[in-house]
């Protein structure tokens, strides 16, 4: 009698073959499903605020425009942006006394609080690289922030006035917002060695108007730090 090859025959073979192919696409089936799980984003890891002195010095890791509390004011749709922030030649102040230091975090070159019968004001001290879009933009970032319309450009000397101080000139805006719980920003633009600082102090519209003073004995003192032994 005639007995077929079974390792031959292409009957058996056909057989043998199909649980090979079985084995074989189970095999990359897992293998695909390991792939998609495995694929995750990790968040990121929030920046750890840094200590603030009661006059300005060494800059640190610099509130970027287009952030609640920044300077020059916050921009819409830039919150998530990343900012460079100015890190070379520095500028030093004298805060008033009644005025509280407070840790300066990421972006800050200082903080302070200033509390009043009104609440509590704060004072930003910024700097960035270069202009920052130009002193019109940065008075209206300001004045966006109080719910102030913008001004053109024919309109910006007299929303501004300007100081020159120990070398620097010195940009001053006080803008004022409206209704029962108005703000108001004193601010200062500096430019300085190809970057810009910026002072902002805003708060309840009676409190900064009675800092004021202070503000501008804050600016009188500015200046630039001397360099290092």
């Amino acid at each position: 009698m005639f007995r077929a090859n079974t390792a031959t025959d292409p009957r058996f073979m056909k057989n043998r073959l199909v649980p090979t192919a079985l084995i074989a696409l189970t095999v990359f089936g897992h293998g695909c499903s390991k792939n998609e799980i495995t694929t995750y984003r990790v968040p990121k890891e929030a920046t750890p605020p840094q200590a603030g002195t009661t006059t300005g010095g060494q800059p640190t890791a610099a509130d970027a425009p287009g952030t609640p509390s920044a300077a020059p004011g916050a921009t819409p749709g830039m919150a998530d942006t990343a900012v460079t922030t100015a890190s070379g030649a520095a500028l030093v102040w004298t805060a008033p006394p009644h005025w509280t230091a407070k840790p300066a975090g990421s972006m800050r070159k200082g903080s302070y609080a200033i509390k009043g019968d009104g609440g509590e004001a704060d004072l930003a001290i910024t700097a960035f690289p270069g202009d920052v879009g130009g002193d019109l933009a940065n008075l209206n970032r300001w004045r966006g922030q109080i719910q102030l319309p913008p001004v053109a450009q024919a309109e910006f000397e007299a929303a501004t006035q300007h100081l020159d101080r120990n070398g620097l000139h010195i940009t001053v805006v006080d803008a004022v917002g409206t209704g029962a719980d108005a703000k108001r920003i004193l601010g200062a633009m500096i430019p300085y060695s190809g970057a810009t600082w910026f002072f902002k102090l805003m708060g309840p519209d009676a409190l900064v108007a009675k800092e004021k003073t202070a503000f501008l004995a804050l600016l009188d003192t500015i200046k630039p730090a001397a360099p290092a032994k």
